[in-house]
């Protein structure tokens, strides 16, 4: 592959260091996907530099007038704090007409907009759970035509960010608790959706125009399952001694029919572009005992540090890591922005 001139961009606070050697785990996983991409990119021959980006984005465009980088690997999952913001950061590079690596800014703010995802998806008939929206500041009137039990969570932060146990909601006096404490913990609105019981699933895919689904995996919850409902927590997610204590990994999905398999991979596509995603991206699904598959959320760039559940799939579907950054950064490249198509 061509050496090139790399701007990786990330959260100001996840510059990585040149070593971890040392370094304590917890720490080192704060910025594993940085360090993971830079020193990857790196040993690959590019000439790369790393970019914090918070709230300002005059120091983005005067490094890329003076520097004038091949392309710019977008790590970015938020600007200023917030985390449904960044698709501006993404329109602000198609200005400049700079190539970027990953989803570009509609389906960067269609995805990261859970409640027009859920609206979108319904648009376009794709199974989801029913839901309703509670905006903050505004008097709860409890659904009567959704089917407890009820999830509920944040309308906008990710990162599984307030989901806990007391997130599933079996009457209206603990749906209505769970609803405050989301308004008040996270000054968000609350999406309120049917609870799917059911197997977790992710499905990751490559692609612009021309989309390739990776091998379908699968979070197995451990000893959860036995006293407490298998959702995925913050701490499910994140906690490495949560983890361990409770048997929780990931895994390629074993045992899965034919028809769900096809079916998990036809509705990664279309969900993909009825939201407009293009780079890389990861669906996440529930699959009932009776096979039927509900689509909970779509991620554009999802974490892609080397063990994590993406690269690990694409590792699965003979991508090594190396090989997996570079089809990142070819799909940047031949993504056909607006400044592209007009031929300018």
């Amino acid at each position: 592959m061509k050496k090139k001139k790399i701007l990786v961009i990330m959260h100001e606070s996840l510059v990585p260091p040149d070593s971890i050697e040392g370094l304590d785990q917890r720490v080192v996983d704060e910025w594993r996907t940085e360090f993971d991409v830079v020193t990857h990119l790196k040993a690959a021959g590019h000439d790369v530099r790393c970019l914090g980006v918070y709230d300002r984005l005059s120091d983005l465009k005067e490094t890329i007038r003076e520097w004038k980088p091949s392309i710019v690997f977008n790590l970015l999952e938020e600007f200023d704090g917030l985390v449904n913001q960044d698709h501006h950061v993404v329109s602000f590079l198609e200005l400049l007409k700079q190539p970027y690596t990953g989803c570009n800014p509609r389906g960067l703010m269609l995805s990261r907009d859970k409640v027009l995802t859920k609206q979108l998806l319904s648009y376009h008939r794709i199974p989801s759970p029913q839901f309703a929206v509670f905006q903050k500041g505004k008097r709860i009137q409890l659904p009567s035509r959704l089917r407890y039990p009820l999830f509920v969570k944040s309308a906008t932060d990710d990162a599984s960010l307030g989901i806990a146990q007391a997130s599933i909601c079996h009457d209206p006096q603990s749906l209505q608790q769970r609803i405050e404490f989301v308004h008040s913990q996270t000054s968000s609105d609350a999406l309120v959706e049917e609870y799917i019981e059911g197997r977790e699933i992710y499905v990751g895919v490559l692609g612009n125009d021309r989309l390739t689904t990776l091998p379908i995996w699968e979070l197995k919850f451990g000893t959860l399952v036995e006293g407490s409902a298998p959702i995925a927590t913050r701490r499910v997610k994140w906690d490495r001694r949560y983890q361990a204590r409770h048997g929780i990994y990931t895994q390629a999905a074993e045992n899965l029919p034919d028809a769900v398999v096809a079916e998990l991979h036809r509705l990664t596509r279309r969900i993909c572009r009825a939201l407009h995603l293009t780079g890389y991206a990861r669906v996440d699904f529930r699959v009932r005992a009776d096979g039927r598959v509900f689509a909970l959320e779509a991620n554009a760039n999802p974490i892609l540090s080397q063990e994590e559940v993406f690269a690990r799939s694409a590792r699965l579907a003979g991508l090594g890591y190396d090989a997996l950054l570079a089809r990142i950064l070819s799909l940047g490249e031949k993504y056909q922005a607006t400044w592209r198509v007009g031929g300018v």
